[in-house]
This record gives C-alpha cells, sequence and structure tokens, in this order.
C-alpha cells in the first residue's frame, strides 16, 4: 500500500510540474515544422487534436505529456520482469523521470516521445499477445513513423539469431518497407561527429547513467543474457555510432532506444550491488547517489532554463532560446493591433500559431541585440533583453 501511494504521488507531481512548464516556453520553429509542414502520423494527431480541443500551448503540448506518463508507466510494468523489489522499480521509476531526454520529449513536439512511447508498449505486450497481433503492430509501426526503422532490425537480429527464420524475413521486410516510405538518412561525405554524438548522448542521460547503459549493453554481450530488449537497443547504438563517422545523426531517433534499455541497467546495478559484501558496495551507493545528483541538477536547469539568461552574456546561447520570444512577440504585436505581418520563416510560423497571419501589410526585421539603433518591439526577461525588433508599414497602394 505504502508503495502504490509513492507510485500515484510521482505521476501526479510529474505531471503538475509538466502541465505548469507548458505556460513557459513558446512554440519552437521546428515544433511549427511538424505542424504545419510535415504530413505524418504525428502530424495528424496533433492537428486533429488542437481542432478538438482548441489551441494553447498546454492543449500542443497535452499529448506529449499523455505519451509521457503512459512511458512511465509501461517501463515501470516491464521492470518488473526485470528488478524484484517494488522501491528498486520505483527508483527506476524516479531516475526515468528525471532524465533530461524524457524531460524535453515530455513537453516538445517532437518524435522522440511518441518513440519511446511505441517501443516501449511493443516491448510490454510482446510477451503477452499472440504472434499476430505483435506482427500487427509492427506492421502498423512500419507505416506510421520512420524512427520505427531500427525496432524492426533489432528484432529481424533478434529472431535470425534464435532460428526464426520466417519472423526474422518479415521484420526485415518491414524495415524495407519502413526505409521506401521514410527514407534512410544517409547523405553527404564522410564527416566526423562521433564525439558530438557521445556528447549529445551524455546530455540526454547524463554522463553517468549513459556511460552505465553503455556498460550493460556491452557485459550482457559477453553474457548469455541477450534478450530481445537488448538486440533492440543494441543495434540502434551501434548504428548511430557508426553513421556518426560519416555524418551528424538525427539522435532523436536513436536516444529512445536507448532509454527503454534502462530496465536493463537497473537489474545489472542491483545484481552486482546484491552480490557484494557490505564493504565493498561502497562504490557502487557512490554511483547511485552521484547519477541522482546530475538528474536534479539537469532537471532543475531544463525547468528553470530561463534564470540562465541572468548569467548569460548572449541571450541565444541559451539551449532553450528557441522556445522563449515568439508568445510574447505575438502578444506585443496584437496590443499594437498588427494581427499580420511578414518575417523571416521560422518566426513566421511561430507566429501563426499565436495568432498573426502572413501578409504584406507589415515588416519585422530582427535587430541584433547589442545594437544602438532605436526597436519599435523589446522582449525581455527580468531586465535582460532577449529579442529587439523593428516593424515597418509598407505602401501597398
Amino acid at each position: 500500500m505504502k508503495y502504490r501511494l509513492i507510485l500515484f504521488l510521482l505521476f501526479g507531481i510529474d505531471a503538475l510540474i509538466l502541465c505548469f512548464e507548458t505556460s513557459h516556453v513558446s512554440i519552437a520553429s521546428s515544433e511549427a515544422v511538424l505542424l504545419y509542414d510535415e504530413h505524418t502520423f504525428l502530424s495528424y494527431i496533433v492537428n486533429n487534436f488542437l481542432s478538438l480541443v482548441g489551441k494553447s500551448d498546454f492543449t500542443l503540448r497535452l499529448p506529449f505529456i499523455i505519451f509521457h506518463l503512459l512511458s512511465a508507466l509501461l517501463i515501470y510494468l516491464i521492470s518488473k520482469e526485470y528488478v524484484s523489489k517494488e522501491k528498486n522499480r520505483l527508483w527506476l521509476l524516479v531516475a526515468f523521470m528525471l532524465l533530461p531526454g524524457v524531460v524535453s520529449s515530455a513537453i516538445m513536439v517532437n518524435h522522440a516521445g511518441f518513440l519511446i512511447f511505441g517501443l516501449l508498449f511493443y516491448i510490454y505486450v510482446e510477451k503477452r499477445v499472440p504472434l499476430i497481433w505483435k506482427n500487427l503492430l509492427l506492421f502498423l509501426y512500419s507505416l506510421i513513423d520512420g524512427g520505427f526503422s531500427y525496432l524492426f532490425l533489432g528484432v529481424g537480429i533478434y529472431n535470425f539469431h534464435h532460428k526464426d527464420k520466417r519472423e526474422a524475413l518479415y521484420s526485415f521486410g518491414l524495415y524495407i518497407l519502413n526505409a521506401y516510405l521514410y527514407g534512410f538518412d544517409v547523405y553527404g561525405y564522410p564527416r566526423g561527429h562521433f564525439l558530438d554524438t557521445i556528447g549529445l548522448y551524455s546530455a540526454i542521460f547524463t554522463p553517468v547513467i549513459f556511460i552505465y547503459i553503455f556498460y550493460t549493453l556491452y557485459r550482457r554481450y559477453l553474457t548469455a543474457k541477450k534478450d530481445e530488449l537488448w538486440y533492440i537497443s543494441v543495434t540502434a547504438l551501434i548504428f548511430s555510432l557508426v553513421l556518426s563517422f560519416r555524418q551528424r545523426v538525427p539522435i532523436e531517433h536513436f536516444a529512445p532506444y536507448l532509454i527503454v534499455a534502462m530496465p536493463l541497467a537497473a537489474q545489472t546495478f542491483v545484481s552486482s550491488y546484491r552480490v557484494r559484501l557490505k564493504e565493498h558496495r561502497k562504490g557502487y551507493r557512490a554511483i547511485f547517489i552521484l547519477a541522482f545528483i546530475l538528474l536534479i541538477l539537469n532537471t532543475l536547469v531544463v525547468f528553470f532554463n530561463k534564470e540562465l539568461y541572468l548569467i548569460l552574456d548572449n541571450p541565444k546561447k541559451n539551449f532553450a532560446y528557441n522556445m522563449h520570444i515568439a508568445k510574447e512577440l505575438a502578444q506585443t504585436l496584437k496590443n499594437n493591433n498588427i494581427k499580420c505581418l511578414r518575417t523571416d520563416n521560422k518566426m513566421q510560423r511561430r507566429l501563426r500559431f499565436y495568432g498573426i497571419e502572413k501578409c504584406s501589410k507589415y515588416i519585422l526585421l530582427e535587430l541584433p541585440l547589442s545594437g544602438k539603433k532605436q526597436a519599435d518591439v523589446t522582449i525581455s526577461y527580468k531586465g535582460k533583453i532577449l529579442y529587439r525588433g523593428n516593424v515597418t508599414k509598407l505602401n501597398n497602394k
């Protein structure tokens, strides 16, 4: 009963914090592209949801908060197969909720949050439903999002190693179908982005957790403990690292495959901790404490990202800069009775979400933050100027 209450409290606090955070961000240019320019299953979900419940920052992000909460529930349920004690499963759940990449995917309109949910849903149901339903789910995945391509490869390799050639061929066939529908991201001349990719993984997981997940996957490679989840995660990791020698990889398509490997890491950590005498457990306790300190610090930075403006010389160096300004800018324009204008494409899409349409009556030009030219529009946060722009009325007669 005690653990069930803690579980409900964790979900409630997580949901409240995420819902509160939606009021502090604006739509980003990448989110506006998904909303207005993409013709994908995820774009269809978001646009239809907005048409049903109305357009606001909260309703824009609500589907992804729901995906996040369902993902958290699924990872808790999946962890029962890997971690026996309820207390340890709750710690795993807290770690999942605090992961910077998971937090970001919960409040951003992108494919990562949807991928995390889709992967966890497959992992949860694949042993609980008949084979025909599992294959039907994989077929649907092949149609709705290109990010699932490494799921098909991982499942195919798993089946091939377990002498199930028919299922392996089916999975590889779905990979080919998915690649035909969504393309295969190999492009340009070989360029080294390996260290950049490692850095992004470290930022998404925090260095301690990423290293431990990497260690877990490698350690299981040396043993017989390689289940389907291991194959799925390792396949995506290897592909991301190999591709990074040639090009910048879309990390949002690969990180979800390592996020879903957290039950494996938790199982390895708990097993390693238990087999050691108490006097030899200090190192593991230090790793555990350091991991959670970094998780909490990273999560605080994500949630209180606006405070970074007070210490940065250039506000545009804030990692969340592209999720600010647009809402305040749109409100300022409306206060000046400007309901349509023309500006650069990225800001044009963002302003469209807040009711500022495109027209040739006015033109908005962004000014340098440190410039001396007087600005018509200024967006500030606690006295720190974040945006300056001039609005010019055009004579179209």
